[in-house]
């Protein structure tokens, strides 16, 4: 059974950073898509960055030259290196990834449980 696990939250002051990681478990073929999506208190989930099996990258215009989206395919792994956080950057974030596996042969989205990350002084 495929399983995405974030790390890597936690209490940060106004200006720090932290890195944040998604490990992908079980019978994979490939890991297509990678992306981070964030879900503040009281509002909707939305996209912070994202990376393809290539490893293009887009990113989220409040998160644009503070956040860095990376993956290491063989440790089927991505990052979220969040550097220069903002108290509006709390939020709880979820790992995305668009995964091959043995049922699904063009891919299948799956999702983390999600890690809280709180920028506060």
């Amino acid at each position: 059974q495929v399983q995405l696990v974030e790390s890597g939250g936690g209490l940060v002051q106004p200006g720090g950073s932290l890195r944040l990681s998604c490990a992908a478990s079980g019978i994979i073929f490939s890991i297509n898509a990678m992306r981070w999506y964030r879900q503040a208190p009281g509002k909707e989930r939305e996209l912070a960055a994202a990376i393809s099996n290539g490893g293009s990258t887009n990113y989220a215009d409040s998160v644009k030259g503070r956040f860095t989206i990376s993956r290491d395919n063989a440790k089927r792994t991505g990052y979220l290196q969040m550097n220069s956080l903002k108290p509006e950057d709390t939020a709880v974030y979820y790992c995305y990834a668009n995964i091959a596996t043995v049922d699904w042969a063009y891919g299948k989205d799956f999702w983390g449980k999600g890690t809280l990350v709180t920028v506060s002084s």
